[in-house]
């Protein structure tokens, strides 16, 4: 009896320690965090949440990624602003942090490290500290716009695409006001009397991607271009490109091979050899497709945004996965691949999750 009291008293003091400390972490886990910088929300280590703040209803998307320089990961939404994520917490910037909207439809990072964001409301871009709003500013004259929509001083324009080419210029896609080229000083509203070669009089609307490809060509496109297709800028003209008849072509990837895809209203994707627009697997791939990747193995990872899943092709086979692989929503909208070579699909209803090539890991509430 008195050794087994004599241990119970050893033990005793231990135990309570233990007990704190799982007291301590219990309290603790699952509350709201506080980025130290920006004051802005986040959620914990142990198992990271992408938390809705703003109070988007179900058929909000995660729309658009990226990761950054420092391996950081970004993503923008419909309505819940944007979220950092940096491997182990998500912090979650809204208006209240600075940004200008939270609708945002394009990330970016430039060459100097800061992260820009095309929003419902015009750009803005952050600096690791501070948000600051860049309206867009141009001369007085207008090919395209009635005198009530000229170009005044705006910060209102709303910005679907953006991209820094390889001379440092920065390209904006918007909605219904075409396209902007800003050297960091000025803009100008591309083919705007600027000297480009445009025989196709080629007068560019609703901008919903750019993508600049290996030989430094600029290629746009988006829904609404006068029936023109997509178009190419090789630094002196402009031309398009309406294969089949159509008319809403999205540039969405150049992959290893040089190939350029694109998505497609009607027939869901082409493949652009350098020479000719090809359609691709359409008995394969049924739905629209916002977004690609090409993984470390080479594979294509195609996003369908309607309600297909994502479907994986290896040069040979197709691969489907859906909610029942472990996908936590059928219409995906973007897809980033991480510095590990893992693979994030950004959903309907704001969700995320993580591909790592066998498993699906949920990153959403």
């Amino acid at each position: 009896m008195n050794q087994i009291a004599i241990t119970k008293h050893h033990l005793h003091k231990p135990i309570c320690s233990l007990l704190l400390v799982l007291i301590f972490f219990t309290s603790t886990y699952g509350q709201t965090q506080t980025d130290s910088v920006s004051g802005s929300k986040t959620n914990p280590v142990a198992h990271p949440k992408l938390i809705k703040t703003q109070g988007t209803d179900k058929n909000q998307n995660l729309a658009c990624g990226l990761m950054d320089k420092a391996g950081n990961l970004w993503f923008g939404t419909s309505g819940e602003g944007v979220y950092r994520y940096d491997g182990k917490l998500f912090t979650n910037f809204t208006t209240k942090d600075g940004l200008n909207s939270n609708v945002v439809h394009a990330v970016l990072e430039d060459k100097t490290g800061n992260i820009w964001f095309g929003t419902d409301a015009g750009l803005c871009h952050y600096n690791g500290k501070t948000f600051t709003n860049i309206p867009i500013i141009v001369a007085d004259r207008s090919y395209l716009y009635s005198t009530t929509l000229n170009n005044t001083p705006s910060s209102k324009i709303a910005v679907w695409s953006m991209l820094q080419d390889r001379t440092g210029n920065f390209w904006f896609g918007t909605l219904d006001r075409g396209i902007y080229r800003y050297d960091g000083k000025t803009f100008a509203r591309f083919l705007d009397n600027d000297g480009v070669k445009n025989d196709s009089g080629i007068k560019p609307l609703w901008v919903e991607r750019i993508l600049e490809d290996k030989a430094g060509n600029i290629w746009f496109g988006g829904r609404s271009w006068n029936e023109l297709g997509v178009c190419r800028y090789d630094g002196r003209s402009v031309i398009n490109f309406k294969p089949d008849n159509e008319a809403w072509l999205r540039p969405l990837l150049q992959d290893k091979a040089g190939n350029i895809w694109f998505g497609s209203r009607k027939h869901m994707l082409y493949r652009y050899d350098g020479t000719a627009f090809n359609r691709f697997a359409e008995k394969e791939i049924t739905d629209w497709v916002f977004s690609m990747a090409e993984d470390t193995a080479g594979n294509l990872w195609f996003s369908n945004g309607k309600n297909g899943g994502v479907t994986c092709y290896d040069g040979k086979n197709f691969k489907y996965f859906t909610v029942k692989d472990g996908l936590n929503n059928n219409s995906v909208w973007c897809i980033v691949k991480d510095r590990g070579g893992y693979l994030w699909f950004g959903t309907k209803n704001i969700g995320l999750c993580r591909y790592d090539g066998k498993t699906f890991t949920g990153f959403s509430e």
